[in-house]
Order: structure tokens, then C-alpha cells, then sequence
């Protein structure tokens, strides 16, 4: 994996950089990660080189698409389970994962509706993933501020238009 430049970014917009890398590099079978805000703009992903290059070929190694199109699922699919979640007057959802027959996608809540969504092989263990999932969130939750948030999509913009 190529890790994106953090060249200019606070403290804590590297050391979040450091633990999605380190979510992909250590977790066995997660493909691709991506952090959404609660406006569904992506904040962080696992492949920042596949925004620029657009949707590619399904293989092995990750998802169809490029990071974008899994901020748009993980956007979509936390939005969908928030208003599931209303209307069952169930509370807040903590987490989603939706198991295919090629893969798994789990969505979990970071703070104030960021999201956290991780695409995993199918082989994947789902209890390791959710597990360090939770430790990501735990670690990152307190500080993904409204400042930071914004540093995120700023650092974000060149790739995204780019696309």
C-alpha cells in the first residue's frame, strides 16, 4: 500500500493516517477502509493512489471501485441503518456488516454520524476485523473534531477532484 502524503497535516490527522494504515497492514483480510463524515464526504482511505486512478477491475486484492465508491456505500448503508434504527425506536446503531458470498462490509459508528467502513475477504475472521474496528474507533473517536474533521476533507479535495 502507498501511504498519502501527511506533509503539512496536524499531529492528529497523522497519527489517524498512521492507524487506518496500520488497521489494513495488520488486520488479516481487510481490503480497503474508508472514513466518512456524517455528510458522507470520505476523511481518510486505505488507497488514496486508486482515487486518483477511478473504478478498476474486480480482484482479489480489493474492492471494484475506488475508495470513493466505498465512502458512498459506507455513507449509504450507515444512513439507511440510522433510519432503520428510528423507526424501530432502537437507539443509536453501533454497527453493521453485511456478509457476501466474496466479501464482508462493516460499517461502524465513529462519532457524531463519522463513519468507519471497512471491506474485508471473504475468508476474513469477522470477530478479528469488528475487533480492531472498535479499537480504531476507541482510539480515534475523541479526536476526529470539527477542526480536524475539516483538515481531513481539505486533504481530501485534491484526489477527489481528480476523479
Amino acid at each position: 500500500m502507498n501511504a498519502p502524503s501527511t506533509y503539512g497535516l496536524s499531529t492528529e490527522a497523522r497519527n489517524l493516517h498512521w492507524l487506518l494504515d496500520n488497521l489494513v497492514e495488520e488486520v488479516p483480510g481487510v481490503r480497503s477502509v474508508a472514513v466518512v463524515s456524517s455528510d458522507g464526504l470520505m476523511l481518510l482511505s486505505s488507497d488514496p493512489e486508486q482515487n486518483a486512478a477511478g473504478a478498476g477491475p474486480l480482484t482479489p486484492e480489493g474492492p471494484r471501485g475506488s475508495s470513493a465508491d466505498l465512502a458512498t456505500i459506507v455513507s449509504g448503508l450507515g444512513s439507511l441503518t440510522t433510519g432503520a434504527a428510528k423507526l424501530m425506536e432502537a437507539g443509536i446503531v453501533k454497527q453493521t456488516m453485511v456478509a457476501m458470498d466474496e466479501g464482508s462490509l462493516f460499517v461502524m459508528a465513529i462519532s457524531d454520524g463519522s463513519l468507519l467502513g471497512v471491506q474485508a475477504a471473504p475468508d476474513s475472521d469477522m470477530s478479528v476485523v469488528a475487533y480492531h474496528m472498535a479499537l480504531f474507533v476507541g482510539r480515534a473517536g475523541h479526536v476526529l473534531t470539527p477542526e480536524l474533521r475539516s483538515e481531513l476533507r481539505k486533504s481530501m479535495e485534491p484526489r477527489q477532484a481528480e476523479q
